[in-house]
């Protein structure tokens, strides 16, 4: 049975200015910063926020949650391998989330604390793989907007290396024609190989392959890496240095939401083909809870009119509102990430869908 307040305290509390709150976000990696830096930062943020609880709310409550903010920042844990925090306290309630996504710092008086506000301040990072092809040589990078530098592989970068490797029948064939197709499709595949391993190396970064038409239509049908690859783009470049390339992607970059969108888009495919995705809310909330998600997933305005699931946070002062919050916060904190899609972009995965860790 719901309780029934009195009615002065539900105007109490309904009133917009009367329940003053907190809510920070900062990255916080003690396994990477010295311990007295970290404190100093966290210090700084303190002063902020009594400056701001002076100015917009001098009373006994606004002190009140100040107080409850240094309590919890002197209680954080210092042992963690995660990379932020985010805590929102209030005269109601306090939480301190763990995370391991890297968050813009973001300190609000006032405000309010929705767990996706949480994903709001999330650093997004424009990194990718680049392969520049030719007939004759690869190179890898990864990069940025701002940078962009070469990578080692331990497969050869130049076709030479495998000349010595030709079968005897191929080497003794008169027609030179035919034995360099041979000699590409083997460069090309070692050349996919490499893509592999770096792509378990770097996260499943998306990637950019540029090469001639002749030798991106080769590679195209080779490649096991199709769904990786955001785009391939004709000429050729494998002499150009690191700025020329980045001017090259400079029209990729810009428009980087679409091709984070587009990344996002092949993780979803590549996770139904290998049996790790979960479809709908039911399916995600029972992945969360068992805390095996790499990523969620769904459209930016999507929410459930079901309460959360376990019923211990869910009112209307609460920033978890509904199941979907409860599988977001569930996400966060057992080391996922989560993204937004454009509304109508998911509807094949029920506006929802989670990639699994593994089965």
């Amino acid at each position: 049975m719901k309780p029934i307040l009195d009615p002065a305290l539900e105007e109490l509390l309904e009133a917009r200015h009367s329940h003053p709150s907190i809510s920070l976000m900062l990255p916080f990696e003690p396994k990477m910063a010295a311990k007295a830096d970290l404190n100093r930062m966290l210090k700084k943020f303190i002063n902020e926020a009594e400056d701001g609880i002076r100015e917009k709310h001098d009373t006994e409550i606004g002190w009140l949650v100040l107080n409850k903010l240094k309590q919890l920042i002197a209680s954080l844990n210092f042992s963690t391998y995660k990379k932020s925090i985010a805590i929102y306290v209030s005269p109601f309630f306090e939480k301190v989330l763990y995370l391991d996504i890297i968050v813009e710092p973001k300190l609000t008086i006032n405000g309010s604390f929705a767990i996706r506000e949480v994903l709001l301040s999330k650093k997004k990072a424009r990194k990718f793989l680049l392969l520049t092809l030719s007939g004759k040589e690869c190179k890898a990078y990864i990069g940025d907007s701002h940078l962009l530098m070469n990578v080692k592989t331990d497969i050869p970068s130049h076709i030479a290396a495998f000349r010595s490797d030709l079968p005897e029948k191929v080497g003794n064939f008169s027609d030179s024609t035919e034995i360099k197709q041979v000699l590409t499709e083997k460069f090309l595949r070692y050349t996919d190989q490499g893509l592999t391993a770096l792509l378990h190396a770097y996260t499943l970064l998306p990637v950019f392959v540029v090469g001639t038409k002749k030798i991106l239509g080769i590679f195209r049908k080779i490649t096991r890496n199709e769904k990786h690859i955001i785009s391939y783009i004709h000429g050729s470049h494998v002499e150009d240095g690191p700025a020329e390339l980045l001017q090259l992607l400079m029209p990729y970059l810009n428009d980087w939401e679409k091709v984070h969108q587009q990344d996002i888009k092949h993780q979803l495919e590549i996770a139904a083909d290998d049996g790790l995705l979960a479809r709908g809310l039911h399916e995600v909330l029972k992945q969360a809870n068992r805390q095996n998600a790499r990523l969620l997933v769904l459209e930016k305005d999507y929410t459930s009119s079901a309460p959360a699931v376990n019923g211990k946070n869910y009112s209307k002062f609460s920033y978890i509102k509904d199941s979907v919050d409860e599988a977001i916060e569930k996400v966060l904190e057992a080391g996922g990430d989560v993204e937004f899609m454009e509304s109508g972009l998911l509807d094949e995965y029920q506006h929802i869908t989670l990639i699994e860790r593994h089965k």
